[in-house]
C-alpha cells in the first residue's frame, strides 16, 4: 500500500428495501470505499441488510448494528435512516437517498448538524418534474399520484405537489397504497379520474412499479417517475437523480469520517446531476405520441 495504512474498519449499510434505485447506491457506496483503498481484502468489514420493506425490520437491523459498534452506519432511504437515527447518538450515520432529512427530523438543516449524522438527499426541484409532464402529455388537467402516506418523503412531494400544480392550471389527485400489496388497486382508483400518474420515489409504489404499468397499459394512463430506473420498467420518462452517482457522492462522506472528520461538521448534501430518460414503446401503450425534440434531449432512451 502507499501512503499511510488503511486499518480495519467497519461499515454497516442498511436499507428499507431492494429495488434498483437503493441497490444502486448501495454499489456506489461500496465503489468509491474500494476505489479509496477501503477494501475486504484490507480488513474493511462491511455489512448490508434490507429490511423488506417493513419499518419494524428496518429498527430491528438499526439495533443490531448500533450494537455491533461499526465505525459509520450508512442508511439508505428515509424509513431506514429514521430508525438509524432513533437508535444511536454517537456512532456516525450518513443517511442517502432521503427527499427531505428536514422534515424526516434526521439533521435540523441542511448546513453541518452538530451531531453524528450527515448525508445526501435525493430531493428534486418539482418545478422541472412538472415541465417534463407538460412535455409528455400538453394538455394533462388533473395529476394523480400513488404514494404511501407513512413515508415522510412521500408526504412532502405531495403537500408542495398541491401547492404548484394550480400555478400550472393542474390539480393533484391522491391515491394512498400504505402496502406495497396496495399499489395496483390505488393506481386503478385513479382511472377515469386523471390524465397523467406522476410517481415520486416513494419505496412501496417503486417496489411494486409492475402493477402500476399494468394499469396504465391497460386503461391508457401515461406515467411519469422520479426514479430514472422505473423507465425500463414501463414509465414514458423519469427526470432523475443517478442514484449510483449518488452512492459515490454518499461513500465520498464515509470516507472522509473514517479519516477522522466530525459526521456533525458535515454539510448534508444534494445531487446536482439530473438525467432524463424516455421510453417510447411505453408512450405508444399509454396512448402518448412523444414529440420528437423532447425524445432527442434524453440522456437515455430506453426501447
Amino acid at each position: 500500500m502507499s501512503g499511510a495504512a488503511v486499518h480495519a474498519q467497519s461499515v454497516s449499510v442498511s436499507s428499507i428495501v431492494e429495488h434498483p434505485a437503493l441497490d444502486s447506491i448501495k454499489d456506489g457506496v461500496h465503489k468509491a470505499l474500494t476505489d479509496a483503498g477501503y477494501t475486504e481484502a484490507k480488513g474493511l468489514k462491511w455489512q448490508f441488510q434490507t429490511a423488506q420493506g417493513n419499518p419494524a425490520i428496518a429498527a430491528q437491523i438499526a439495533r443490531k448494528f448500533v450494537g455491533d459498534k461499526p465505525d459509520v452506519i450508512v442508511a439508505i432511504s428515509t424509513p431506514s435512516a429514521q430508525a438509524v437515527v432513533a437508535a444511536t447518538k454517537d456512532i456516525p450515520v450518513v443517511y442517502s437517498a432521503v427527499t427531505d432529512p428536514v422534515v424526516a427530523h434526521l439533521v435540523s438543516s441542511m448546513e453541518p448538524s452538530g451531531t453524528n449524522v450527515t448525508g445526501v438527499s435525493d430531493a428534486l426541484a418539482l418545478e422541472p418534474q412538472i415541465e417534463l409532464i407538460k412535455k409528455v402529455v400538453p394538455e394533462a388537467k388533473k395529476v394523480g399520484m400513488v404514494y404511501n402516506p407513512g413515508e415522510a418523503n412521500s408526504a412532502v412531494v405531495v403537500k408542495q405537489m398541491k401547492e404548484l400544480l394550480p400555478k400550472h392550471g393542474m390539480s393533484l389527485v391522491e391515491a394512498t397504497a400504505a402496502r406495497t400489496v396496495d399499489v395496483g388497486a390505488a393506481a386503478r382508483s385513479l382511472v377515469g379520474k386523471v390524465d397523467v400518474i406522476y410517481t415520486n420515489t416513494d419505496n412501496n409504489v417503486v417496489s411494486a412499479y409492475e402493477s402500476l404499468v399494468k394499469v396504465g397499459n391497460d386503461a391508457k394512463v401515461p406515467l411519469i417517475a422520479s426514479d430514472t430506473d422505473s423507465v425500463a420498467r414501463g414509465a414514458i420518462a423519469a427526470l432523475g437523480v443517478n442514484y449510483y452517482d449518488l452512492g459515490v457522492q454518499t461513500g465520498g462522506i464515509v470516507i472522509r469520517i473514517l479519516k477522522g472528520e466530525k459526521p456533525g461538521a458535515i454539510a448534508s448534501e444534494t445531487s446536482s446531476k439530473l438525467e432524463l430518460y424516455v421510453n417510447p414503446g411505453a408512450a405508444k401503450r399509454q396512448g402518448v405520441t412523444l414529440n420528437d425534440e423532447f425524445v432527442k434531449t434524453a440522456t437515455k432512451i430506453v426501447e
